[in-house]
Parts: structure tokens; sequence; C-alpha cells
């Protein structure tokens, strides 16, 4: 129910601060992404072994012409992208693209 006390203005229905003027908490979440990785066919065992030595990461499939498609579990949006970046960092990977993001509020 809608407070008369509380004005109604962009910034308060934004941050969800409309029916309430306590600040808003989210709750704890994770956040889950798929990454299409290609790379070279004769670096495909490297490159997949530098991925799983990485902290929330699964290859569901790969194919043998340099396509890994990774899972990436992370605590956050920071922890995700910073993940990418090291996937994409990783010598002989030629691209990682993320193909689905979901945020998991818990």
């Amino acid at each position: 129910m809608l407070s008369h006390r509380t004005p109604l203005d962009r910034r308060a229905l934004i941050t969800g601060r409309v029916l309430t003027a306590e600040p808003v908490v989210a709750p704890p979440s994770g956040e889950i992404a798929s990454i299409i990785v290609q790379t070279r066919p004769d670096q495909l065992d490297r490159v997949a072994a530098g991925i799983l030595a990485l902290a929330g990461c699964e290859i569901h499939g790969r194919d043998a012409r340099g396509k890994l498609i990774v899972v990436v579990d992370a605590p956050n949006a920071a922890a995700l992208g910073a993940t990418m970046t090291t996937i994409s960092a990783i010598p002989c990977v030629h691209s990682a693209c993320l193909v689905f993001h979901a945020i998991d509020a818990g």
C-alpha cells in the first residue's frame, strides 16, 4: 500500500523505496553464465585445463573443432566478469562469448 508520506518519484520507484523509506537490502544471490570458448583444435585440452583450474568453472561440452561450453557459477557480477576476462586471457583462446546469464535470488 502506498503511503502518502513517501513521495513517488523516479528514484524511489527504481530503488524500491516506494512503500517504505528503509533502504532496500538485496538478498544473497549468485550469478550463473554459459560461455562458448573458441580455440584451435590442437589447443583444446590445454585451454580446457586452464578453465577448469578457475574457481566456479565447469565444462559441459566440447567440440573437436575447438569449441568449449563453459558454465561459470559466481557469487556476484564482478566475480563473473573477472572470470570471463581471465578465460579470454588464457593463451590460445580466440574468443569467449557470453550466451546465457541468470541471477539466482537465493
